[in-house]
């Protein structure tokens, strides 16, 4: 009788194991569970993709020109999935290019699984479905249209579309994909700035600006335009007084140097690191390391018409020193109050502010940063100097909406091992462990031997 009970309760625990199986797969169908446990959530969309969802209000309709054949279809939806966990209101739909082909070619498709975003009348063309080109997209749906953006050209500025280490192609590559066009502009040609313009960026001149530059970039600002200004230490402003002075902005003399920088490991005082930001738009929640390899000191003057803020700002350990530095002696970098050099915290990044004479937009937006490097070919993969150049870039344009989009990237994408790691994994992997696996082993058959 209590062999039978015993046969009875395993059956009916089996059956019940098995109902609870079916349960669980047919629950499984209707509900979906995802967890995504890596840094930053990198496995799912970047937190500055569902930075950029968040702020897209009401409905995106996503069309994709794709065949019914195949596994693009899937594929495609499989993607757009990530998304839609964080945008339910982000439908998809699929056409069948080959159905009117002349209507392909007037919507401008032409790849197979080509996507249009469509969202508030504006629409983004997607071709890669890779998370970059995606989150791109995402934006240039949130500036609604194509910023155009003009650099001076003529006086020895950085190049927007040069290749030399000194030039910005490949910032302005970046911005780019992300509904930004550069333009140049020789203001010693054009009389005046075009009205279209949604900012200028006066790059680091290296020669004096003509008279009629100066009176157009001048101008420009009476009409209640934009500006990006980036200037050098030791450059005087290049004949750039007036525009100076009508910012109320005055480059300290010399050269800025910071030992805050030999705590990451940096032994040149002349490369600043921009780790603790002021308090601004520009720089909130902002956590990234910026360089900025020479760098001029900036004050305010004090000029009622603008509202000055710091976004840049050097340790305590700084001071910008006028004396010639030569970097191979180092007794050659010393503080001389004599010579009317000032202890830090020097602003070296200053963001200006003032009502917009301008009927067509309410604020007027001026940023100054004594360094143009940052952004230049060579630096702007170091730390944050991309992100950073982006949030001053979305701030100036007025698009506030991205200013304070975190970073993309995640902390543990980069695994760095010294010699000494790398030999433990080494040995580790092919001694080490098959000798503990050998011994535990030998210790089983042992322990049943002497059973």
């Amino acid at each position: 009788m209590r062999g039978w009970r015993e046969r009875a309760d395993a059956w009916l625990y089996a059956a019940l194991l098995v109902v609870a199986a079916v349960c669980i797969a047919v629950l499984s169908t209707r509900f979906g569970v995802v967890a995504d446990w890596s840094a930053n959530a990198r496995a799912s969309i970047s937190p500055q993709s569902r930075a950029i969802l968040q702020k897209l209000a009401g409905p995106i309709d996503a069309v994709s020109y794709a065949r019914p054949g195949g596994n693009l279809r899937d594929e495609i939806a499989t993607v757009f999935a990530r998304y839609q966990r964080y945008k339910p209101d982000l439908k998809l739909s699929f056409v069948d290019p080959d159905a009117d082909p002349a209507a392909m070619r007037k919507a401008g498709i032409g790849v197979d699984g080509e996507v249009v975003l469509h969202w508030h009348g504006h629409e983004q063309h997607l071709v890669q479905l890779d998370e970059r080109d995606f989150g791109d997209a995402l934006a240039r749906l949130t500036r609604g249209r194509e910023r155009l953006v003009a650099f001076v050209t003529g006086d020895g500025e950085r190049s927007a579309d040069g290749k030399a280490n000194a030039d910005l192609s490949d910032f302005v590559a970046q911005l780019s994909r992300q509904g930004i066009r550069a333009l140049p502009l020789n203001l010693a040609q054009d009389a005046n700035v075009p009205r279209n313009t949604d900012l200028l960026v006066l790059a680091s001149p290296q020669a004096e600006l003509s008279p009629a530059a100066l009176k157009a970039l001048l101008d420009y600002l009476d009409r209640g335009g934009n500006l990006l200004w980036l200037t050098e230490p030791d450059t005087g402003d290049v004949g750039l007084a007036p525009l100076a002075a009508a910012l109320g902005v005055r480059t300290l003399p010399g050269m800025l140097v910071d030992g805050a920088g030999a705590k990451l490991g940096i032994g040149d005082p002349r490369l600043v690191v921009a780790n603790d930001y002021p308090a601004h738009a520009i720089t909130r929640d902002f956590r990234l390391n910026a360089l900025f390899p020479q760098t001029a000191a900036l004050a305010s003057t004090g000029d009622a018409q603008w509202a000055h803020a710091s976004i840049l700002r050097s340790s305590a350990q700084s001071w910008n020193q006028i004396a010639p530095i030569d970097p191979t002696q180092p007794s050659t970098i010393k503080y001389d109050a004599a010579s009317g050099e000032l202890r830090g915290p020097l602003d070296f990044g200053l963001a200006l502010s003032r009502l917009s004479p301008s009927p067509d937009k309410s604020e007027q937006r001026v940023v100054v940063i004594g360094d143009g490097d940052f952004l230049s070919n060579t630096y702007l993969a170091n730390a944050g100097n991309r992100a950073f150049g982006e949030r001053v870039f979305d701030w100036l344009l007025g698009d506030d909406a991205l200013v304070a989009l975190p970073p993309r990237g995640a902390p543990d994408r980069a695994l760095r091992l010294t010699q000494t790691d790398l030999d433990v994994l080494t040995w580790g992997g092919l001694i080490g462990l098959p000798l503990v696996l050998l011994l535990i082993g030998i210790a089983i058959g042992v322990r049943r031997g002497r059973r």
